[in-house]
């Protein structure tokens, strides 16, 4: 099978069939790469000048004029994610998952996110392994976004929740044990890039057409 390119042309929702049919492979385009590294690159350069962005040295929300001090914004991504992961149901379809993952990928190829490509290198090494979070259908949190759900995706990224593996549900420190993959440890912004945006909405809509 020819892995999906994830790169910055125009899709269709016809290209997200794959998905639907079963377990994919996924390639980063080199274009796309030098994209997240330089988006990277910025946001570490305004950090290093001191600069004041919110949701990565900030509180967020009616938080956003505490400062955070330079020991605690990885704790702040990790602590978003898992404040964010509250929802109750039945999981997500798994080809649902795999649509969110592809998303978000195809959302960081831009280049305007922030995150480095040890993240996007994650979510291309869960895709391949066809390791898919647990993704409740019910709850939201807020008008930004997908925040409830993508915090569950965002659980499973770094060791927590449970996933699917093997068609088989299970804690994801298992699941990532038996598949011999480390969990990702989040970096400023990575935890806010995460949860933000609306690859869910879109994979149920891309389902939907």
């Amino acid at each position: 099978m020819k892995p999906l390119s994830v790169s910055t042309k125009t899709y269709s929702y016809k290209d997200f069939k794959p998905l639907f049919n079963g377990p994919v492979k996924v390639a980063l385009t080199k274009s796309s790469e030098r994209n997240i590294i330089r988006s990277n690159k910025l946001l570490n350069s305004k950090l290093k000048e001191g600069e004041t962005i919110y949701g990565v040295n900030t509180g967020f929300g009616n938080l956003s004029h505490i400062r955070i001090e330079k020991k605690d914004l990885t704790k702040l991504q990790i602590n978003l994610a898992r404040s964010h992961a509250s929802g109750v149901g039945k999981p997500l379809d798994l080809e649902i998952v795999r649509t969110v993952f592809y998303l978000k990928l195809l959302t960081f190829a831009k280049g305007y996110s922030g995150v480095r490509i040890n993240v996007v290198k994650k979510i291309i090494q869960f895709l391949n392994k066809d390791i898919l979070p647990v993704i409740p259908r019910k709850g939201s949190v807020g008008a930004s976004g997908d925040l409830n759900p993508l915090g569950h995706m965002t659980l499973s990224l770094i060791g927590e929740g449970e996933v699917f593996y093997n068609g088989e549900r299970m804690s994801t420190s298992t699941a990532l044990h038996k598949a011999r993959v480390k969990p990702l440890v989040l970096y400023p912004k990575e935890g806010l890039s995460l949860i933000n945006g609306t690859q869910v909405s879109t994979a149920i809509a891309i389902k939907a057409l």
